[in-house]
């Protein structure tokens, strides 16, 4: 991989996280309505006193807010926030700070989606590698069926399935929620045990739905790879069937899914939404649909940047390691 190559998509990436925070600035305030009118209008519904002081309330909101400001200034005050690393302040929980808010919920949904992905990828890649291997197919077979079945349920009526199955008929899991009631996060052998049991549902709604389909594009790949011509050099060497299998076809194999499932790790952050208001899951994709259900702008545009930089970071490493992955891999003109 030549340096020059390297630099230019260094530069790609900077460029996609200019346009995407610029739009992430300008869409919301394209939207119809204003947020702090809305605000306003709720906290009179529920306070008399503060219906006598609306004019103070709304212009402390708008200069808390820096919308009392002109349009360019909003701009390039919100990348001077960005570069300090302050996302603004909460308004549906003023004064908390945003990033304050994304901090406590982004643990939940890195330990959930991050595990119950690698775990589909692994098990779904795994079973259809085996699928295309003739000497294997009769293991895997009838276990792979059930796995495109579930593929086909969203994940989401799956885990409303799983909870009918193991939280209200047999009560194995709880119902929703991160960890029992009452009990603060930490590595005590109790609060890690109910993290697990308040995990296990989710992760296995995700996994369920997302493991067949790893399968099928894996069994793709195999296939493909096994009319290759370092597969038949491979079989006339007479090498082993284990080193042909994961050295030879394997390794050839995992590229395209080593890019998906990157991609898929990128979009971590954003989490898996309806599974974690499904399942009261305090993550990252709960505390986005709080913030959209209460028109808490500032809370949303967070969590989209958050989102815009694991994206684009994720693509990078990608781009930037495939070659180092498989040598075959040249970006150099012909």
């Amino acid at each position: 991989m030549k340096l020059s190559y390297a630099i230019k998509r260094i530069g790609v990436f900077f460029l996609i996280i200019w346009l995407a925070v610029t739009l992430n600035f300008g869409l919301p305030r394209m939207m119809p309505g204003d947020p702090i009118e809305q605000r306003l209008a709720l906290i009179t519904a529920f306070d008399e006193y503060a219906a006598t002081n609306i004019a103070e309330i709304g212009a402390s909101y708008r200069k808390q807010y820096g919308l009392d400001k002109s349009l360019v200034n909003q701009y390039f005050t919100y990348w001077a926030d960005l570069f300090r690393g302050d996302m603004g302040v909460s308004m549906s929980d003023f004064p908390q700070p945003v990033a304050q808010k994304i901090s406590a919920a982004m643990p939940w949904t890195i330990g959930l989606i991050t595990v119950a992905t690698i775990l589909a990828f692994a098990i779904g890649s795994l079973m259809g590698a085996l699928l295309a291997w003739k000497r294997a197919v009769k293991y895997v077979l009838p276990v792979m069926p059930i796995f495109m079945v579930l593929s086909a349920i969203p994940y989401f009526l799956l885990g409303l399935l799983l909870i009918f199955s193991f939280a209200l008929v047999y009560t194995i899991f709880p119902l929703g929620g991160g960890i029992k009631i009452g009990m603060a996060p930490s590595w005590e052998w109790e609060a890690v045990v109910s993290i697990f049991k308040h995990g296990m549902l989710p992760a296995l709604s995700i996994i369920l739905s997302s493991a067949g389909m790893w399968g099928l594009g894996m069994r793709a790949l195999m296939v493909t790879n096994q009319g290759e011509d370092f597969m038949h050099l491979a079989e006339a060497k007479g090498l082993p069937e284990s080193r042909i299998f994961f050295v030879y076809a394997l390794r050839n194999a995992m590229l395209p899914q080593i890019t998906a499932v990157a991609i898929s790790l990128g979009f971590v952050l954003s989490g898996s939404v309806l599974v974690e208001v499904i399942f009261n899951y305090p993550g990252v994709g709960f505390l986005l649909k709080q913030a959209i259900s209460g028109k808490d702008y500032w809370v949303i545009q967070g969590i989209v940047f958050i989102l815009i930089i694991s994206v684009g970071v994720t693509l990078l490493v990608v781009d930037l390691c495939l070659p180092l992955l498989d040598p075959r891999i040249n970006y150099q003109k012909k």
